[in-house]
Order: C-alpha cells, then structure tokens, then sequence
C-alpha cells in the first residue's frame, strides 16, 4: 500500500477531515512510530485533537488487544494521583480501606495516554521516570517493587522547556518522553480544512436532529477561514452546531456567521486598564501604560524619600549627629523631592476626555494646559509645555497644574469625583494634590 493509500486508509477508519500538510506530517510520524514501544510525546493546543493520534498509536500498534486508557493529568488532586496511577496498600493513608492496583498495573500490555502532562507533579514525575526507564514502580505505602509492561504516550499543550526552566518539569523526564516528537497543527494552520470541517460538523449534527443542513456563502467561508479559533476544534464544532439549530436561514451568510464569531482581543491588556481612557480604546497604547505606571512609580519613590528625610531629620538627640552624617553622605538622594512633586499629574497622552458620560452635571474642562510627555531618557523625564512657550521661564509646573486642579474642581462645583474625571486621575490622587497645594475645598 502507497503512503498517500496508507494515510487516507487511517484517516476513513478513525474520522480524520482535512488534507494540511502539517496533519499529513503529523499524521504520518503517528503510523511510522506504532508498531514500536518507543515513547511519544505530542504537543499541540488545546482542543487540537492530541487524544485522536493517540489512540491511532495504539489502534496499529502490537498492543492494539491490550487495554487503552487516557488519563488527565491535571485532573486529578496532587494528594491522589500517586494512588491512581501507581495503586495503594490498605492503611497506607486515611480512607485506604483496601488494597487498590494503579493504572499503570492495570494497563499493563497495552498503553496509557497522559495528557496534559505538564500539570503532573514534580514527585509523581520521578516515579514515572523509573517506570519509563526500567518498567518498575511502588505502589503507595508499599516496599514491594512491581513490574509493568506499558507503552507511555504523553501530550502537553504547553512548552515543557519553559517549565523546565521554571522548575515545574524534570528535565531528565522530558528527554525521556521525547523519543518521538509529534506535532499536532492548530486549526488556524490548516487552511481549507476549517471549511470542511465546519461542513462535516453540521451535516452530521442535521442528521442527527432530522433537519436541513446549512451552507455557507462564499463570504462566509472565507470569514470562518480568518478566524483564529483559539478552542480549535472544539470551537468549531460549537459553533457550526449552534448556528445549525438556530438560523432558520440554510444559507448563511458572513453577517450572520459574524453574531457567532467571538470578537477577539485586539490588546493583550486587561479591561480594567482599557477603561483608562474613558472606553476609547483606539487611542490607548502600551507606551500609555509605561508612562502611567513610571510616574506612579517615580510618585513612590519621592514619598519614600521624604518619609526618610523627615525620620532623619526629627530623630531624638542622641542620634542627631549620626542622622547629620548620613545625610550628608547622601545628600544627592534628597535634592530633588520639591522638583520630582512639580512632575505632571499624568501622561496627558491618557487622557482622552469621554464624549458621554451618565453623570448629568460632566462639563469637560478646556484642556490647553495639560502638560505632553515628549519622550524617556534614562531615568529623566523630557517635559515639553506645548501652550505656553512664549511665557516666562519662572512660570513653574507646580503652578500650572495647581490651576488646572482648582479649575476643574470650580467647573464642577468642587465635586472630586467629577473633577478627578476631568483631570483624568483617580480621586485619591486628586485629594493628595488638594492636601499638597493648600487648596480650599469647599
């Protein structure tokens, strides 16, 4: 039999749909290394179809009469998992009532399938270390060395050489479980194979509940096409199941796939931090988000400064000459609190005022004032005054953001709440400038 024969044989038998060269590939490796004992190791996203070419492994191997088990390994508690795959003897722990045989007693001959197996334990991994080397384990609570005779095929959809790195997976079993690499592909890597995929799931799910199959415009095709489909195929078949049962329309269009399309996330930032900029996300970037959290952190180290300075300096009199000396060593250190207070409340580029707002009595404040971040030097900061430089130089920063705040709280009837919306801080940032700068809240 040709390969091409051979691979299309095994696709039929076990319900394999696509022709990507990477399933080929993968595929291929998967009937190549069956009818050995050797150890493989499959990666691949979740929802890939790892599960599929392991018991294709098992169906043309020697063992194919012998027991097939999948175990997930992040599954199980940590407190049992010892207890289930290598067994127990009665009282080796509370509630072993009875002697219990392991998976890896009971599958003896055949093949288990560890999946996920990255969640697994950095003890339990040393104990399946021994069994992959010489075929010995112990069960819990025991002295007696057992034997097995068991093909181990493991998957992971993480990479296991950063949780080596990270302390989370014994480097030694990892090589061990590597003899044999396959790599499933992600749905989004397969091409026309989302398309025919999407058709197999709703004809076999119209079948199954007696109505008309749908079909897809040629629109909708190469929408679903684009997709990314992080749950892979899982994912699609939810969704080519949903839309079968609800559209009464067979023919769908890309309109209606879009109502069942995921919107998906065009930043990786978190929504609380979107919301930084009164929802307009458009103009929200990470070089944003650096700046806040650089001034945030400069605000920090400032207070730090004076919270040692005034400690020094009201120390009692017996450690007044020590403090002087100190001082002194370090007098760089407090130079530049007053100065580092001036800095500008925020990087204006954040702020973008909200066009709607639910509170009735939001007016935004003319903003000429705000201060632009121009750039990051080191550990400097560049502050250029875009409306006034034509002012005289003694016109200082601390000056101009006391007037904006004491502009903002009379435009709003000196409410913090609405006032610290306008200036684009928080209020409790807004009431510490309040306190700094002496201003009369009324």
């Amino acid at each position: 039999m040709s390969n091409n024969a051979e691979l299309q044989s095994v696709k039929n038998r076990f319900g394999i749909i696509g022709n990507a060269p990477a399933l080929n590939h993968a595929l291929s490796v998967a009937i190549q290394v069956a009818p050995t004992d050797l150890t493989v190791l499959i990666n691949g996203e979740s929802g890939s179809g790892k599960e599929s070419f392991s018991k294709i492994i098992h169906a043309l191997s020697s063992r194919k009469h012998g027991p097939f088990i999948a175990i997930n390994c992040g599954a199980i508690p940590e407190g049992t998992i010892d207890s289930e795959l290598f067994g127990h003897i009665k009282g080796s722990f509370t509630g072993a009532i009875d002697d219990r045989k392991g998976y890896f007693e009971t599958t003896s001959t055949g093949t288990i399938f560890l999946d996920e197996i990255a969640e697994m334990p950095i003890g339990t991994q040393a104990r399946l270390l021994r069994v992959l080397e010489n075929g010995e384990f112990i069960p819990v609570g025991s002295s007696k060395v057992k034997k097995t005779d068991v093909r181990v095929v493991a998957a992971t959809n993480v990479n296991l050489l950063d949780a080596i790195e990270r302390g989370r997976f014994r480097e030694d079993l990892y090589y061990r479980l590597n003899t044999v690499p396959i790599r499933v592909p992600s749905l989004r890597e397969r091409g026309y194979d989302i398309e025919l995929l999407f058709r197999k799931f709703s004809t076999d799910f119209a079948e199954k509940n007696h109505i008309r199959p749908i079909d897809l415009t040629e629109s909708a095709s190469q929408m679903l096409m684009n997709f990314r489909f992080p749950g892979n195929i899982r994912q699609l078949k939810n969704i080519a199941e949903q839309i079968t049962i609800l559209e009464f329309e067979r023919l769908v269009s890309a309109e209606i796939l879009a109502k069942y399309l995921p919107r998906e996330q065009s930043s990786g930032l978190p929504t609380l931090l979107k919301g930084l900029n009164g929802g307009n996300d458009n103009n929200f970037s990470e070089r944003d988000l650096l700046y806040k959290v650089l001034f945030d952190m400069r605000k920090d180290m400032t207070d730090l400064k004076k919270l040692v300075l005034s400690l020094m300096q009201g120390g009692q009199a017996g450690s007044v000459s020590m403090n002087a000396d100190i001082l002194q060593q370090h007098q760089g250190l407090f130079e530049d609190i007053h100065q580092e207070d001036s800095v500008a409340l925020i990087p204006p580029t954040v702020y973008n005022p909200p066009q709607q707002t639910n509170y009735p009595n939001y007016q935004p404040i003319d903003n000429q004032n705000i201060i632009k971040i121009d750039s990051l030097q080191g550990d400097r900061i560049n502050i250029e005054d875009i409306s006034h430089e034509t002012e005289e130089n003694s016109y200082s920063l601390e000056k101009q953001e006391k007037e904006m705040i004491v502009r903002a709280l009379k435009k709003n009837n000196f409410k913090r709440k609405y006032a610290a919306l306008d200036l684009g801080i928080s209020e409790r940032t807004l009431y510490r400038k309040i306190k700094q700068y002496d201003i009369e809240d009324e």
